[in-house]
């Protein structure tokens, strides 16, 4: 075959439709993937919680389940236990394949830090299940580095996607969590394929999502200051989490040498915090979440103290996700600085419920994307002003460390010219 007709119209099509079903395929079967999974995690998530509740006594067990924490992060978790950050770091630079061992271990150690009490969320679970799964069908077909990349950020789709219920944010998320200020187009094709698969098969499966309330504001000149007020808030809660779970950690590598009795000290501390404010902020504290989208008023103090139980779970080594946290710090800290501030407070929660994670981690289109999910297309203009003034307020800090920052880098060449 000659180079002319290698080269036509035709056959650049038919190529280019063969790589698109080759990445629809390959996307949907990691969507597949991270359904399942996200289904199993979240209707045991729910058992366990459920039984929790029924057993109060079961919190002052957490530092025991800290310290099998510890003793399965330190013997058996390997690389696994660097959880988030290790899925973007083999994005950037696939190296090393992503452990197996890794979604059987953050499932069952999430649904053991939930049974105790433990301050904790779902979508670190939900990411790094579906990016251990997805690398390991990539091991099978021995797909190249380029690949594997993209199918790693499929998987971030396909779990964020189906845990949350919102397909589209989830496609955005994973072209935008892994370098601040640049969307991977590449991985497009695969990440749409495995979002809304994931989700559809959550679906399927059985497992119905919370319906949010519908959420309505009227812009003016006033509201929107009182939004940027809000977002600022939100921003600032979102650069208080990141610094305050990173003090922990670094404070706890620092003077508690055993990796085993992090945990342990994290679970007193937890089982103290409880004795001292109130067993609300334990677990997901849904029904701080639900109380503060339904117009209640909230206190300014429960936000501080939701973030607080928070960041010492996480920071001593518990497993789970910071989403969900997040997302309850985001919307009672909105409820009280919208009822301050002169907003509809069901409306204020719902932006600083989306700002508030945008912020921490740097996903402000994501998130935006989520709340038209979550709360209707009429709330798009509002959640947008939230979300980005939150994460211009929060600062570089991230949850995911090893997040790259292309914004970063343009600002500091600028300097040096």
């Amino acid at each position: 075959m000659s180079k002319n007709a290698l080269n036509s119209t035709p056959a650049r099509a038919l190529r280019w439709l063969a790589r698109t079903g080759r990445w629809v395929v390959l996307g949907a079967i990691s969507g597949l993937l991270a359904g399942i999974a996200s289904f199993i995690f979240l209707e045991g998530l729910d058992r366990v919680t459920a039984f929790r509740t029924d057993r109060s006594w079961l919190l002052y067990l957490l530092p025991v389940a800290g310290l099998i924490i510890g003793l399965s992060n330190h013997r058996l978790a390997g690389r696994s236990s660097e959880g988030n950050s290790l899925l973007l770091a083999e994005i950037h630079s696939p190296t090393q394949w992503v452990p197996r061992r890794m979604a059987p271990l953050v499932l069952l150690g999430t649904w053991w830090t939930h049974v105790f009490g433990g301050s904790a969320g779902r979508e670190g679970t939900a990411l790094q299940m579906s990016g251990s799964l997805s690398d390991g069908v990539s091991r099978m077909l021995r797909l190249n580095a380029a690949d594997r990349s993209l199918m790693l950020t499929a998987a971030l789709a396909g779990g964020f996607g189906s845990v949350f219920g919102v397909p589209l944010a989830g496609v955005i998320f994973a072209l935008e969590v892994p370098t601040v200020g640049r969307l991977r187009y590449r991985a497009l094709v695969p990440a749409v394929a495995s979002s809304f698969i994931g989700d559809a098969t959550v679906t399927w499966l059985g497992h119905h999502h919370q319906t949010r309330p519908t959420v309505n504001l009227s812009l003016s000149a006033s509201t929107i200051g009182t939004l940027i007020v809000v977002g600022v808030a939100c921003g600032m809660a979102a650069r208080v989490f990141v610094s305050a779970t990173d003090v922990i950690r670094s404070v706890g590598t620092r003077y508690v040498t055993s990796p085993i009795m992090r945990p342990v000290l994290g679970g007193i501390a937890v089982v103290a915090l409880a004795v001292l404010f109130g067993r609300d902020y334990l677990g997901l504290s849904l029904p701080l979440l639900d109380s503060a989208l339904s117009g209640t008023s909230i206190a300014i103090s429960v936000f501080a103290l939701k973030l607080l139980f928070t960041a010492v779970t996480i920071g001593t080594g518990f497993l789970g996700g910071e989403v969900t946290p997040l997302f309850v710090i985001g919307a009672t800290l909105g409820a009280s600085v919208g009822e301050l501030v002169g907003l509809p407070i069901g409306v204020a929660a719902a932006i600083g419920m989306v700002a508030t994670f945008g912020a921490a981690a740097n996903t402000p289109i994501a998130c935006t994307v989520m709340g038209l999910e979550l709360f209707s297309a009429a709330a798009v203009t509002p959640i947008a002003i939230g979300c980005i003034t939150a994460w211009i307020a929060s600062g570089t800090g991230t949850i995911y460390t090893t997040q790259q920052n292309s914004l970063r880098r343009s600002s500091t060449r600028l300097q040096d010219s």
